[in-house]
């Protein structure tokens, strides 16, 4: 199992429509082969910033299966124009 890890800043005043948007997104992203699980969370102290957490079974079920999908290019569509800065990806497997 890999853990993909995203530090979402969102364009002030957009929250509601991010939300709502990504919604919409989970249903592209939990079809996916490999994919585990996702979560999204809203950060209590700073406005805009979430934290996304994706389970997925290999490291390639995301990078080359739902990357090079055409479910994530509506994803692309559907999210990425509320995002400033752009956020960076990272993956984690667990060691215990």
């Amino acid at each position: 199992m890999i853990l993909e890890a995203v530090m979402l800043n969102v364009k002030t005043g957009t929250e509601q429509d991010f939300e709502n948007a990504f919604k919409q997104a989970s249903f592209l992203i939990s079809s996916m082969n490999g994919y585990i699980s996702h979560e999204l969370h809203k950060c209590l102290e700073v406005s805009g910033k979430y934290l996304l957490l994706v389970k997925w079974e290999t490291l390639e079920a995301h990078t080359s299966g739902f990357r090079g999908s055409p479910e994530y290019q509506e994803w692309k569509q559907l999210l990425h124009h509320f995002y400033e800065p752009f956020p960076i990806v990272e993956h984690f497997e667990p060691i215990l």
